[in-house]
């Protein structure tokens, strides 16, 4: 989060800047700095450009570091790279830097041993001043490095400047504000109430104001908010907390004094990415004429910020004044649970029904069953071998069903995202082919959230929902068909529950590094331009040809996936989708995908690693002929201390009949997580046309 603070209300930022700048930054230098943090005044402290981009140069007189849109070299970015840092508690990185023109910077972690880097903060805000981002790192168990990109814009006069690199202990949210740059903390500017520095350095309207917590004496400093220029009824006066970059959850402290208590609204509120507001504490006294200590218990599973608000009735309104913010792990009240793991309502039924269960009186109209892989009907999602759920009329000896499948009980007052893959086919009668209902601790529904609308088309859909109630609650999926002639396959899998409005949840999975749904675009892959006759194809919906391809993405259902569209091919042309340049790694690397392969004249699917140094090529993995009509998942483990690029070479085969498709592309840490020892091989032989079908 990047901010600029007014101090007074003739506050300019341009000159508040320069203020920053001259008066304030070296006092940054008085705290206990850690390695990583450098001001650039006589060296570039072990920060290092890497040599496969464009230059980092230090300004002549030292104080900062820039890269300029005139000396790129025809590179897309610049790249510094720290010394490699072993920080074994929670830290903060404050960076000073400037965007002139266009451009974005980006703050990235590289941990050792791993091929990917992990995007920590970005922006792409240009402004006239200097600007201050802060970012949390948690304690690590391995070293790692901070990278920082910066991507001037085309234009002449875009630069990217770095001026200053703090890293402190504990957390970004903290501060005693002895240091002016408030800790990332945001004024948001009213022209007639705002918060305001107070103490020694500073003169105002704050004859009534106590002295500052922290040093109890008039030499230190705090924050207030005072209603001498009240001119409207309820005026408010807000000042926001750096946004969360990573996962916290503790003791929230601060302190506070407010006098006219009856004048003002003073509250706290934590909001996240989308502007949702939940107010966390309100005083239960009208007044506090002393520091007064205040300790909430805050869980912030996704990013978001504390806003400390107080809003005036008139000019005598009184003050309210805040200091000493502070965070620990530890909650601050016995009686606070634990972050609840939402992960026990989550199943992918390979292993058995987790914690969902059915209605005895009902029997058992839900079923766990298989498909081997095969050309006429669908696979489970998780693998397109494994196992899922079934609800239909032949496993029951009535003419319908009523089939509820009950999930275990979530706590009240918690933002879930509820995620699931469905699958209808041959319902005459789409209502109540497939609901789900938020049932009370009495078992009785409170609310029908949502029911299928179509078909499916035969393939995998994915649905989530985000669902926040103020008690324990359960979901329930229901099933109902009345008559027999009406009823067809009703099939769910891959259940999943997280923390969180769904929206962050997805976009949190987009930004993963060596994960690809090309939901998006192509993720950087490129087609092989010097030997392919053709090109890999990004795909929604059903490929044309019939008898081959698949009918949705592996995803949602209704998504985007890569193939080769045979039709444009002759027999034994290729073509070759290579990943970016992965840096390698000594540590054995994982890499999961999906693939499909369904036709009769199916040719082959390679995936090769590719030497960026030698040129050298070494076969991983290999399938020949059909497989399935379903998304086949496949698991490679692989080691390569280099560089090199991840190919996918599809070969078409004898007929037309040979689309061949890949989806939902992740490396990762290995060694590979497999169910099926053979799954996990650098080379599995091939099998042609398996037909077999079971449950």
């Amino acid at each position: 989060m990047e901010v600029s603070y007014p101090v007074k209300s003739f506050y300019n930022p341009a000159m508040f800047s320069v203020y920053i700048l001259t008066l304030v930054l070296p006092s940054l230098w008085a705290q206990q700095l850690l390695l990583g943090s450098c001001n650039f005044e006589h060296s570039t402290c072990g920060y290092l450009p890497d040599p496969s981009y464009a230059k980092w140069t230090v300004n002549e007189e030292g104080r900062f570091i820039t890269v300029d849109s005139a000396n790129m070299d025809g590179k897309e970015k610049a790249v510094l790279v720290s010394p490699a840092l072993d920080l074994l508690y929670w830290s903060c990185l404050r960076l000073v830097y400037q965007i002139t023109g266009s451009g974005s910077v980006q703050l990235l972690l590289r941990p050792e041993g791993e091929s990917f880097d992990y995007l920590l903060w970005t922006t792409d805000k240009p402004s006239d001043s200097w600007l201050i981002a802060s970012i949390d790192l948690r304690n690590a168990s391995s070293p790692y490095k901070i990278l920082i990109e910066g991507r001037p814009g085309e234009e002449a006069g875009s630069s990217i400047a770095i001026f200053e690199i703090h890293v402190i202990p504990g957390y970004c949210i903290e501060c005693n504000f002895e240091e002016h740059h408030l800790c990332g903390y945001n004024n948001h500017w009213n022209p007639n109430v705002n918060w305001y520095l107070g103490g020694s350095s500073v003169q105002g309207p704050q004859s009534d104001l106590l002295d500052d917590h922290t040093m109890s004496n008039d030499k230190g400093h705090y924050m207030y908010a005072d209603s001498v220029y009240v001119k409207n009824l309820q005026e408010v006066a807000k000042f926001s907390s750096p946004m969360t970059t990573t996962p916290m959850e503790g003791c929230l402290s601060f302190y506070y004094q407010r006098s006219q208590a009856r004048g003002n609204i003073f509250s706290v509120f934590t909001k996240d990415q989308f502007g949702h507001y939940e107010e966390i504490w309100r005083p239960e006294i009208y007044s506090a004429t002393a520091w007064r200590l205040v300790q909430v218990d805050i869980k912030a599973p996704h990013p978001l910020e504390v806003i400390f608000e107080v809003a005036f009735n008139s000019p005598r309104g009184g003050h309210v004044a805040l200091d000493d913010i502070s965070f620990s792990p530890e909650f601050c009240h016995t009686e606070t649970e634990p972050a609840f793991d939402p992960s026990i309502a989550s199943c992918d039924f390979e292993e058995g029904l987790c914690q969902y269960y059915q209605e005895p009186a009902q029997g058992s109209v839900w079923n766990r069953v298989s498909v081997k892989p095969n050309a006429y009907r669908i696979g489970d999602h998780t693998t397109g071998s494994g196992f899922f759920l079934l609800a239909n009329t032949r496993f029951t000896s009535q003419p319908g069903y009523v089939g509820r499948l009950h999930g275990p009980f979530l706590p009240g007052n918690l933002k879930y995202c509820l995620r699931f893959y469905y699958a209808i086919h041959g319902f005459m009668k789409m209502e109540n082919a497939l609901s789900l209902y938020i049932y009370d601790e009495n078992n009785v529904a409170q609310e029908k959230v949502w029911t299928v609308s179509e078909g499916s088309r035969g393939i995998w859909m994915m649905m989530d929902i985000t669902i926040h109630k103020p008690m324990p609650t359960k979901v329930v999926f229901v099933s109902i068909c009345k008559n027999f002639w009406d009823c067809g396959l009703v099939a769910l899998d891959d259940i999943t529950v997280d923390l969180g409005d769904c929206r962050v949840i997805a976009g949190l999975e987009q930004s993963l590094p060596g994960q690809c749904s090309f939901e998006v675009d192509d993720c950087g892959y490129t087609q092989d331009r010097h030997s392919d006759v053709t090109d890999w194809v990004r795909m929604r919906g059903h490929t044309p040809t019939l008898f081959t391809g698949p009918k949705g993405d592996h995803t949602t259902g209704t998504g985007h996936f890569m193939y080769i569209e045979a039709s444009h091919m002759l027999p034994g042309h290729s073509a070759r989708l290579l990943t970016a340049e992965l840096r390698g790694s000594a540590a054995l690397q994982c890499l999961i995908f999906y693939y499909h392969m369904y036709g009769s004249g199916t040719g082959q699917l390679d995936v090769l690693l590719q030497s960026e140094d030698t040129g050298h090529v070494k076969l991983l993995w290999r399938r020949r002929g059909e497989h399935s009509i379903s998304w086949m998942k496949a698991s490679v483990d692989y080691e390569y201390n280099s560089r090199h690029k991840i190919v996918f070479e599809a070969i078409r085969g004898p007929s037309i009949r040979s689309d061949i498709a890949i989806d939902d592309i992740l490396f990762k840490k290995g060694p590979c997580e497999s169910t099926d020892p053979g799954e996990s091989m650098s080379f599995s032989g091939f099998s042609e046309n398996f037909i077999a079908t079971e449950y």
